[in-house]
This record gives C-alpha cells, structure tokens and sequence, in this order.
C-alpha cells in the first residue's frame, strides 16, 4: 500500500522530479555534443551517447525520439512562450515577444550560450539535419502565432496572428543570428524593434 503525499509536499516532488529530469536531459545533450564534435555526427551512435552520459539507450529515447532530435530539438521555445505570456495584459503584443526573448536569453549562461552555439554550427554543416531545422523554424511560427493569438483573443489560426508570428520569428533570425559566440544585449533587441518599425512603414502603402 502506497502512502499518500501530503498535498504540501507535492509541489516539491515535482519540481525536484522536473529538475532531475532537466539535469538528465541536459546531460544527454551535453555527451551527444561532445562526441559530435570528436569524432563527428554521422559517426556517432545513440548507444554511446547513452553511454558516455551514463544513461541507458532507452531513456535516453525517453528524452528524445531519434539522434537527429538532440540537436533539433529547442529547448528555449517553450520558455519564451511562457515568458511572453507572463507580461503584463498592457503590453503591446510585439513588446511583449521582445521583452519574454529578452529575459530568456539574458539568464543564459555561458556554458548553454556555447552549447548553442555548437548546435547552430551543427546545423550548417551536417546536410541531413537541415530540412529537420526547417520543420523547427515552422513549429517555432506555430508556437509563437498561439501564444500572439492569445494576449490579442483571436482564433488560433488568425491571419494577423500568423503574419505577426512570421515576420517576428524572420526578423529574429535576421538580427539576432543563431549560433553567435556571445550573448545578446539590449542593443541587439533595439534593432530588431527597429525592423519591425521599418517594416510596418514599408507594408503601409500596401493596398487591400
């Protein structure tokens, strides 16, 4: 017979359980990374990422579905949605996708910042992870159009949602390169206000 958790207690099993989680999730993309870079991609196997991060090959399938899913994977994502949807209601919705970057990527260490950065440089050079980053680009769209249509109250499939949702994700990679050595700064997020600014002059002579 199992004994019951006080309900107390229950936010504190789970957050240590979230936390170990992380830290084995974290351990497997460290180990894959490390071996990636000696003895290159394609050589490497999930039997020895398993072993090097002293996991077993099944979790580390727990963690991610295939070798290519290590690197594709983004783990950033999840928290800038969040980070937007904790700003204030008054926040004008592009604002909004700025400042909850902004805050994630400030609290980047330098080990994840490095971590990224060979992530990124996996991208350019191994042909058979590039249409897998084109399918994360869509879903990062997705991700942002849902959480864009739901500060403004619209249907998740909103035209003005989507577009917003593009042009921010287009402009991002444009002036906040993926794969940089160093953090981002104010400046950095400056510019990219600025382009949207920029954009919404161009688009205004548009006719309907």
């Amino acid at each position: 017979m199992t004994r019951d958790v006080p309900a107390a207690a229950r936010p504190a099993v789970s957050g240590l359980r979230e936390r170990k989680k992380a830290k084995t999730r974290a351990a497997i993309r460290d180990a894959a990374m490390g071996l990636f870079a000696a003895q290159g991609y394609a050589a490497t196997t999930v039997e020895q990422i398993a072993e090097a991060a002293e996991v077993s090959p099944s979790t580390f399938f727990r963690y991610f579905p295939t070798k290519e899913d290590v690197v594709v994977t983004d783990d950033y994502d999840p928290l800038i949605v969040e980070a937007i949807r904790a700003q204030p209601p008054e926040v004008p919705v592009a604002d909004a996708v700025l400042l909850g970057m902004r805050q994630v990527f400030e609290q980047l260490t330098e080990a994840e910042w490095e971590s990224e950065r060979r992530r990124q440089q996996l991208f350019r050079t191994v042909p058979e992870l590039v249409a897998r980053q084109l399918q994360a680009t869509v879903t990062a769209v997705d991700m942002l159009a849902d959480v864009i249509a739901e500060r403004q109250g619209v249907a998740r499939d909103d035209l003005g949602a989507r577009a917003l949702a593009g042009a921010l994700v287009g402009i991002s990679l444009t002036f906040l390169p993926p794969g940089r050595s160093g953090p981002y700064d104010a400046a950095d997020f400056d510019r990219v206000r600025a382009a949207l600014v920029e954009l919404r002059a161009q688009l205004d002579p548009l006719t309907p």
